[in-house]
C-alpha cells in the first residue's frame, strides 16, 4: 500500500497529536499539575509521528500476518524512541526521560514493558486507526487538507527551531548575535525574546533537565578526533568496502560463485554496510566501554530494523528486491531472518570493541590538512557515485518495464549501463 506524501503528512500530525494528549495525560496524572510533553510546544508529540509514518511505509505487508505486525511495531516504535532519546541527548549530555528504574530497560531509554505496549499499540494503529484516518482524510476536499497540512508543516518547523533555540540558550551563553539584537532593541527582538523565553519556561517544567548545564565536551584535535564528520565518513567508506569484501567472499564459500555484491557501479562499496557502521558507530559512541552483552544486544535490535528498512526502501524506490531470506527459518517477510540480525549483533561487538579503536587510530594519525582536503575529494566522489548508481537503478527499472530511452541521460544510462552491465554489479536484483 502505497501511501501519498499528503496522507504520510496526515498520519504523522494526527498520531503526533494523539501521542500527545496520551503523554500529557500521563504527565500532567504524575505530575498532578498540567504537563505539556513534547520537544516542540505545539500539541504533538512528534516521535510517535515519526513511528507512526514508519510502520504506515515499511509494514503494511504485515496487516495479515499479527505476530509479524506486532514485533515490527515494537521495533519500529523502540528504535524511533532510543533514535530520539540519543538526539536530545546530544543537546546537554543528559537524558530528557529515564526508564533506569524500571525492569529490563536498556540505556535508560527504552524499557521491554514499553516494547510491548508499544508493539500493541502499532497493531491496533495500523489495522483501525490508520484505515480510519484515511477515511477522513479523504472525506474533505484534497485542496482544503492540503492547505491544512502545508500550514502545519510551516508552523511545525517554527516551532522546532523556535525550541531548539530554547534549549540552545538554556545550555550556552547567548550568542553574539543575539546579544547585538538586544542592543538595538525594539519591538521584533522582544517578540521574540518572549517566543524564546515562553517555550523555554515550558520545557523545563515538562523536562527539567533542559536547565541542566550541559557536561564539558573535549574540543578537536586532531584530524578526525571523536566522532564527528570526518571520522563518520572515514568509517563510512572503510566499512563499506571491506563489507563488500566480506559478503563477496562469504557468498563464495557457502555459495561456490564470486558475485559482485556492491551497491554503487563505480568501485566495491557496500552503502548497507557503510551506513550502518557509521550509524553504530555515532549511536554507540559513548557506549564503547560497556560489556559485549550491550552491544550485541543493540547490534541485533538495530542491525534487523535497519537491514528491513533498506528492503523495503530499495524496493519502494527501485522497484527491486535486492536479497530475499525466504528460505531461511525465522524469517520476517524475507527482509530479514533472526540468524542474520545475530550476525549483526556479532558484527557490533567484533566493531566496536575489535575493529574500531585500531582503524580511529590510523585515521586520526592522517595530517590534518591533507586529511580534510582528501576527505572532501572522496565526498565528491562517492556523492557521484551514488548518484549516478540511483540513476542507473531506476533505468534499469524503466527497462524492465518496457518504457523506452527519452531524455540525455537516460540514453546515457542505457548505453553505459545496459542490462548486462547491471546483471553483473546486481546480480539478486529482481523485479516486484
Amino acid at each position: 500500500m502505497n501511501y501519498t506524501f499528503f496522507e504520510l503528512m496526515w498520519i504523522f500530525f494526527a498520531y503526533s497529536f494523539i501521542g500527545w494528549i496520551l503523554e500529557t495525560v500521563v504527565g500532567t496524572v504524575h505530575r498532578k499539575q498540567f504537563i505539556n510533553r513534547g520537544f516542540v510546544t505545539g500539541p504533538v508529540c512528534l516521535v510517535y509521528g515519526i513511528a507512526a509514518v514508519g510502520m504506515s511505509v515499511f509494514l503494511w505487508e504485515l496487516l495479515g500476518n499479527l505476530p509479524a505486525l506486532f514485533l515490527g511495531c515494537a521495533v519500529i516504535a523502540t528504535v524511533t524512541e532510543w533514535f530520539a532519546g540519543k538526539a536530545l541527548e546530544k543537546t546537554n549530555h543528559k537524558k530528557w526521560w529515564d526508564y533506569s528504574h524500571k525492569k529490563w530497560n536498556f540505556d535508560g531509554y527504552i524499557c521491554f514493558s514499553f516494547s510491548v505496549l508499544w508493539g500493541v499499540l502499532g497493531v491496533l494503529g495500523m489495522k483501525y486507526v490508520t484505515p480510519f484516518l484515511i477515511r477522513i482524510y479523504h472525506f474533505f476536499p484534497g485542496v482544503v487538507v492540503q492547505i491544512i497540512l502545508w500550514c502545519l508543516i510551516g508552523i511545525t518547523v517554527l516551532d522546532f527551531l523556535a525550541s531548539g533555540i530554547a534549549v540552545s540558550r538554556r545550555q550556552h551563553e547567548m550568542p553574539r548575535m543575539w546579544r547585538f539584537h538586544r542592543k538595538l532593541g525594539g519591538v521584533t527582538y522582544r517578540f521574540e525574546n518572549w517566543i524564546v523565553e515562553h517555550v523555554s519556561r515550558r520545557m523545563v517544567k515538562a523536562y527539567p533537565v533542559v536547565a541542566e548545564k550541559p557536561e564539558a565536551v573535549e574540543k578537536e584535535g586532531k584530524f578526525a578526533e571523536g566522532c564527528g564528520f570526518y571520522k563518520l565518513f572515514w568509517l563510512f567508506l572503510i566499512g563499506a568496502f571491506l563489507g563488500d569484501i566480506v559478503e563477496t567472499i562469504f557468498c563464495r564459500l557457502t555459495a561456490g560463485v564470486w558475485m559482485s555484491r556492491s551497491s554503487l557501479v563505480w568501485g566495491p562499496f557496500s552503502i548497507v554496510w557503510g551506513l550502518a557502521i557509521a550509524i553504530a558507530t555515532a549511536l554507540m559512541y559513548k557506549d564503547k566501554d560497556k560489556p559485549d552483552r550491550h552491544i550485541f544486544f543493540v547490534g541485533t535490535l538495530l542491525g534487523g530494523a535497519y537491514e528491513y528498512i533498506c528492503s523495503v526502501f530499495t524496493e519502494i524506490v527501485f522497484g527491486k528486491v535486492f536479497w530475499d531470506y525466504s528460505g531461511i527459518p525465522f524469517n520476517l517477510g524475507g527482509r530479514i531472518n533472526l540468524l542474520y540480525c545475530f550476525f549483526w549483533g556479532i558484527a557490533a561487538v567484533v566493531w566496536i570493541k575489535l575493529l574500531y579503536p585500531k582503524l580511529a587510530w590510523v585515521i586520526e594519525k592522517i595530517p590534518k590538512k591533507i586529511g580534510v582536503v582528501v576527505t572532501w575529494i572522496l565526498v565528491v566522489f562517492m556523492a557521484a557515485n551514488v548518484i549516478m548508481s540511483v540513476g542507473a537503478l531506476i533505468r534499469y527499472d524503466m527497462r524492465s518495464k518496457g518504457i523506452p530511452a527519452k531524455s540525455g541521460w537516460e540514453q546515457y544510462m542505457d548505453k553505459h549501463y545496459d542490462d548486462d552491465t547491471m546483471k553483473r554489479i546486481y546480480p539478486n536484483a529482481v523485479d516486484v
